[in-house]
C-alpha cells in the first residue's frame, strides 16, 4: 500500500461510481456481514460466523473496542503518512495480517489459495491455516506468482504425533514462512451450538484437512492405520453416503478412486484423533526453539502472566486472541486483554491482536493500546464468500485505507507514533 492509501482507495471507488459501478463488497462491516450470510450455506455461516456458547465473548470483543475513543489532534501537518512496520526482519506496508481461518472451503473452493493471492496483492502477510483447504505449498506458489517472496506465516496446531509437528514445521520453513504462530487455545474444540445444531463438523467431511493429507508423515500414519485396521461394518445411511462423497471429493486424487479406497476415510478419522494435544504445556513451547529456525509466536494469550512467561521462555511474539469468541463463552475481550498485556510485555517481544477487529479505526485503537499489528479474520472470509480473491483483498484494502485516513485525521503521520495518548477510555 502506498502513502496516502486511504485517499487513493476512496478516489478509486468514487471514480467507479461516476460510471455507475459500486463496490463488489460493502465498505462497512454490518452490510458486509449481511450480504455474506446470504451468500453462504447454513453450514458455512455456522462455522465461520458462529461462536462459543451464547456468543458473549464475541460481544465482549466489540464492547472492549467501544470502551475506547480516539482523541483527534488538529493543526498538524499530516500530508505525508506512513503505515509501515517491521516484523521479524520484514518491512510491511501496513500493520495488518490475514488471520488463519480453518475449513475455508466452506466459503470458496481452494479458499486458502484465493486468500494468499489477496494478501500477496496487498503485500501483507497471510497466516496459513494449519486446517487449510489447500496444501501450504500450493498457496505459497500462488503468492509467489503474484509477488515473489510475498510475506507468509504458518499457523501450527500441535498434534499428538511429534513427528507430524516436525514435518509441518519443516514444510513451513521450506515454503518461505517468516514465522510460525502456535495456536494454544484450541487443544480441544469449544462448545459451538451453531455447528452442533446442524451436526456439522467440516473436518469429519474431509473439509479443511489438506495440510494433513498432503503431509508425508500424516500419510504414513494413515497407511499404518489402514494396514492394522480390523474389518468394520459402518452404519449405512443417506447422511453417511453424502459424507463419504464429501470425503472423496476433498481428498487428493480422483473422486471415484477415493470412494473405493479406505485411505480417505481413515485420513479423516486420523485427523480427528491426532490434530491437537490437550497436554500441551510450557515445556513443549520451550523446546520448540530446537525444532525450528522460524520466529515463534504464541496465539491465544489473554493473561498478563502468560505473556510474561512467553517472554521468559524466549518466544518472539504473541497474538492476544480469544479465537474470535469461538472457544470459551464468557471470556475476556481481546482488547481488554491487550490493555493489561502490553504493559506487562513492555516491548520485549512483538504483540499482535485479533478477534473482533473489523475496521481501520479498530486497528488504530489496537495500536494505541500497545499492539504492533492486528489480524483480520471473519471480514476477509466474508469478502471471499462474496467475490473470491478480489473480495478478500478489497475488504482488507478498505480496512487499511480507513486506518490511513484515521491516522491522518487524528493528527498522526506514522503508526509507530500512535500510543495511549491517542485514545481515551470512555466507560
Amino acid at each position: 500500500m502506498s502513502p496516502g492509501a486511504g485517499r487513493a482507495r476512496q478516489n478509486e471507488i468514487y471514480t467507479q461510481g461516476i460510471h455507475g459501478r459500486t463496490p463488489r463488497v460493502p465498505t462497512d462491516h454490518a452490510e458486509l456481514e449481511r450480504q455474506a450470510r446470504r451468500a453462504m450455506s447454513k453450514r458455512a455461516w455456522a462455522y465461520i460466523a458462529g461462536g462459543a456458547g451464547e456468543g458473549t465473548t464475541m460481544s465482549a470483543n466489540r464492547a472492549a473496542l467501544d470502551r475506547w475513543a480516539i482523541v483527534p489532534r488538529v493543526l498538524r501537518d499530516v500530508s505525508s503518512r506512513s503505515l509501515e512496520i517491521e516484523l521479524f526482519g520484514r518491512t510491511l506496508p501496513a500493520p495488518v495480517l490475514f488471520s488463519p481461518v480453518g475449513a475455508g472451503a466452506l466459503a470458496a473452493h481452494e479458499a486458502d489459495v484465493h486468500i494468499g493471492h489477496a494478501a500477496a496483492e496487498l503485500g501483507v502477510p497471510y497466516i496459513f491455516s494449519n486446517q487449510g483447504s489447500a496444501p501450504m505449498e500450493r498457496v505459497a506458489a500462488e503468492m509467489d506468482r503474484v509477488a515473489s517472496g510475498a510475506p507468509r506465516w504458518f499457523q501450527l496446531y500441535w498434534s499428538t504425533d511429534d513427528d507430524l509437528v516436525d514435518s509441518l514445521l519443516a514444510r513451513a520453513e521450506k515454503m518461505g514462512a517468516d514465522a510460525v504462530a502456535v495456536t494454544l487455545d484450541t487443544t480441544m474444540l469449544g462448545w459451538r451450538p451453531q455447528d452442533l445444531n446442524l451436526g456439522s463438523l467440516p473436518f469429519a467431511r474431509g473439509e479443511g484437512i489438506d495440510q494433513y493429507t498432503s503431509d508425508p508423515r500424516f500419510t504414513e500414519i494413515v497407511a499404518e492405520r489402514v494396514r492394522s485396521a480390523a474389518a468394520e461394518r459402518p452404519e449405512i445411511t443417506l447422511g453417511a453416503i453424502k459424507t463419504l462423497f464429501s470425503i472423496a471429493r476433498n481428498a487428493p486424487g480422483k473422486m471415484l478412486d477415493n470412494l473405493r479406497a479406505p485411505e480417505p476415510r481413515a485420513a479423516v478419522q486420523t485427523f480427528l484423533d491426532i490434530y491437537s494435544r490437550p497436554s500441551l504445556n510450557w515445556d513443549d513451547v520451550a523446546g520448540l526453539r530446537d525444532r525450528t529456525s522460524l520466529p515463534i509466536v504464541l496465539k491465544g494469550v489473554l493473561h498478563p502472566d502468560d505473556a510474561r512467561q512467553a517472554v521468559d521462555v524466549g518466544v518472539d511474539g504473541i497474538i492476544v486472541s480469544n479465537h474470535g469468541g469461538r472457544q470459551v463463552d464468557g471470556a475476556i475481550g481481546s482488547i481488554d486483554a491487550l490493555d493489561a498485556i502490553a504493559p506487562a510485555v513492555d516491548g520485549r517481544i512483538k504483540v499482535l491482536v485479533d478477534s473482533g477487529i473489523h475496521t481501520g479505526a479498530d486497528v488504530f485503537k489496537a495500536l494505541a493500546l500497545g499492539a504492533d499489528a492486528a489480524c483480520i479474520g471473519r471480514p476477509h472470509m466474508y469478502g471471499l464468500a462474496l467475490a473470491g480473491a478480489d473480495g478478500a483483498r478489497d475488504v482488507v484494502a478498505n480496512i487499511i485505507a480507513e486506518l490511513d485516513l484515521t491516522l491522518g485525521l487524528s493528527g498522526h503521520t506514522s503508526v509507530g507514533d500512535v500510543n495511549r495518548d491517542a485514545v481515551q477510555r470512555v466507560s
